[in-house]
């Protein structure tokens, strides 16, 4: 798709340490904040940040890049999350596109559709959950969010019809 995208193995705790200076040297349009998560077997409360392995830094670590993001004046789009994540709390924070609403084993490449369907849309198209739902294993119960618009900067003009 010629698209450069730059994969960093970060552990889910350092993530929130490191994802400023990450934006800042990168600068990109869409940022994907993943690892592992999951349900806590003791938790009892989905609403409760410390009943899930990783959710607090895939949280803290949007809200690093919302930080980022007003200082610079980006837009950037946000997809966080993993399995079982705490959904609510990762779109509060500030993500556009989270996991997993339905507390569920979300698909690997999940995010992967995600940004790809922002990176490949034009920027005056606003793209909901609705867009992208039917190329997702498991639809709105794995992803869903508040939408985004575009990334592609341009467009392919020999595809228009005159």
């Amino acid at each position: 798709m010629g698209l450069d995208a730059v994969v960093k193995n970060i552990p889910e705790y350092k993530q929130p340490q490191v994802v400023y200076n990450l934006l800042t040297i990168y600068n990109p349009d869409i940022l994907v904040i993943t690892g592992h998560d999951g349900m806590i077997r003791s938790g009892k409360s989905y609403s409760d940040v410390y009943n899930y392995k990783n959710s607090r830094y895939f949280i803290e670590t949007v809200k690093q890049a919302r930080k980022y993001d007003k200082e610079n004046g980006k837009e950037l789009v946000i997809f966080a999350g993993a399995c079982q994540s705490y959904f609510e709390a990762l779109i509060a924070a500030g993500a556009n596109f989270a996991s997993s609403p339905a507390r569920i084993l979300i698909d690997f490449l999940d995010p992967l559709i995600v940004a790809e369907k922002i990176a490949s849309t034009e920027k005056y198209k606003f793209i909901t959950i609705d867009d992208i739902a039917g190329e997702l294993r498991d639809g709105k119960k794995g992803v869903n969010g508040i939408g985004a618009n575009g990334k592609m900067k341009r467009i392919n003009c020999n595809n228009l019809v005159t």
